[in-house]
């Protein structure tokens, strides 16, 4: 395995030189050849166990810690930094170069009072959050490898631990720009857009003004992420400047979820209280985290601080505009129309509507609608308690798909393309971390090659189709620190 690591080539207070540490007895729980392949990794089982446990340290490696602050809830947190990661280096795949990052491999001096540690469940919940958003065309660090320590971890009980070695384009986050602009350390901030812009998107450095197009650059990725994660109802549940990254990747599978039934104001976070970070304000949410952004990148923007402004603004105002507009032909997609005409928006804000009044299932009303083209949907009348409404919709639905004189079986092949009939839900991984605790790994396996495959009809799998039952919902989900 062929590792560098060019971060290091930046001063010694963007991160700490350490190395993970070792644990006792390691356990491969789940390994990912496919991802695995497309980084030209070949090693064999024993040195796949040794490297990703933090037993041992491959050849060429530089192992550090990243420093970073970061906006947690709206408030400024000075050093967050990684208190349980280590990234081992980058490796070069079929498609870039990617850092390899263990997570749960002890303690390093941004660990503040942690343990350094991870308990097993949330890195079962990664590793499947991870693939599944892969599987669903959406940008995300992915995991090559879930270990068990053969440790235990004190929480708010004994729980066995966990490793899991996390693949990302970077781990760059608005945090990491935050942390040196704070402390007005502003030749370090030029430093680091100029290694984003490298490590990223090196086409830009001949522009005449490549600092501005930095920042429209991160804007533009996260608006196609936040619009992806829109359409399929996924709620990230902590969208801290620390946990949004440069590359415009999903990154930290902490308390996130997939809506059961519809509603913007879901939150599933346990620490979310005032719904900050809640599903229909996570738009907003990442205007205001590239405001943060474009903060630390003002001076660098123009010397004149009302034009340099005056730009970033337009940026963040694009930036709204187009992401609400990429949401919009998404969710209209969804349901087989033109997302650019006024009356069909106005169509899917009363689907919304009444999916909301009648707590419909988000993932299931979607695909049921293309199966109801096709007069073979079960599911579809069972989502809504108001038949009269629904009813009404479906009328107005079908003449506006009649006037474009397309085929309903094509719409509906269409349709099912970008609509999922599996998505991870709460409490089917709660099952899965249950039985993990158990010693049974085989519901872990299960779901990981259920996720891989969202858009298609297993009858094998059909309980992984079905919403939860009142008794069965997960309200809430934790970070796992």
């Amino acid at each position: 395995m062929k590792l560098s690591n060019s971060y290091i080539g930046l001063p010694e207070e963007f991160y700490q030189l350490i190395n993970p540490t070792p644990v006792e007895s390691p356990t491969m729980l789940a390994f990912n050849e496919e991802l695995a392949n497309s980084l030209n990794l070949e090693l064999e089982d024993k040195e796949k166990l040794e490297i990703f446990s933090g037993n041992k340290v491959p050849k060429n490696s530089t192992p550090i810690a990243l420093n970073y602050s970061g906006h947690q809830f709206g408030n400024f947190v000075h050093e967050l930094g990684d208190g349980r990661a280590v990234l081992l280096g980058e490796i070069l795949g079929k498609n870039g170069n990617y850092d390899l990052q263990l997570k749960g491999s002890g303690q390093t001096q941004f660990s503040r009072q942690g343990d350094g540690r991870s308990a097993l469940g949330p890195v079962i919940r990664e590793y499947i959050l991870s693939e599944a958003m892969h599987s669903l065309n959406i940008p995300t660090t992915r995991a090559l490898a879930a270990i068990s320590t053969g440790e235990y971890v004190a929480r708010d009980s004994f729980e066995p631990g966990g490793i899991l070695t996390r693949v990302a384009s970077s781990h760059i986050r608005v945090g990491t720009f935050e942390y040196f602009a704070s402390r007005q350390q502003w030749e370090n901030v030029k430093l680091l857009a100029d290694f984003s812009i490298q490590r990223h998107y090196p086409e830009i450095r001949e522009t005449k003004n490549h600092y501005l197009e930095l920042l429209k650059r991160v804007a533009s990725n996260q608006s196609i992420l936040l619009s992806k994660w829109m359409s399929v109802g996924f709620v990230h549940g902590v969208m801290n400047t620390d946990n949004f990254t440069i590359s415009g990747e999903t990154i930290d599978y902490g308390p996130c979820a997939f809506l059961d039934e519809y509603h913007p104001g879901k939150v599933f976070s346990s620490i979310d209280q005032n719904g900050r970070y809640a599903f229909g304000n996570q738009p907003s949410i990442a205007s205001w985290n590239l405001a943060s952004l474009a903060g630390c990148l003002i001076a660098f923007i123009n010397k004149d601080s009302d034009k340099a402004n005056e730009l970033a603004t337009e940026v963040l105002d694009n930036f709204s505009t187009e992401t609400n507009q990429r949401i919009l032909d998404l969710m209209c997609k969804k349901i087989g129309i033109d997302g650019a005409v006024k009356e069909n928006q106005d169509l899917l804000r009363q689907l919304l509507k009444i999916m909301m009044d009648n707590e419909s299932d988000f993932t299931i009303t979607f695909r049921s609608l293309a199966d109801l083209l096709e007069d073979k949907s079960d599911n579809f009348d069972k989502q809504f308690k108001d038949k009269t409404a629904i009813s009404e919709w479906l009328d107005n639905w079908k003449n506006i798909l009649s006037r474009d004189e397309r085929n309903f079986s094509k719409i509906s092949e269409e349709m099912k393309l970008i609509n999922p009939v599996c998505i991870p839900r709460n409490h089917q991984i709660q099952k899965t971390i249950e039985s993990a605790y158990n010693n049974d790994f085989s519901k872990m396996q299960e779901m990981i090659e259920v996720v891989r495959k969202p858009f298609d009809e297993n009858k094998k799998y059909t309980s992984y189709t079905e919403a939860p039952t009142e008794a069965q919902k997960v309200l809430k989900t934790f970070c796992g620190t």
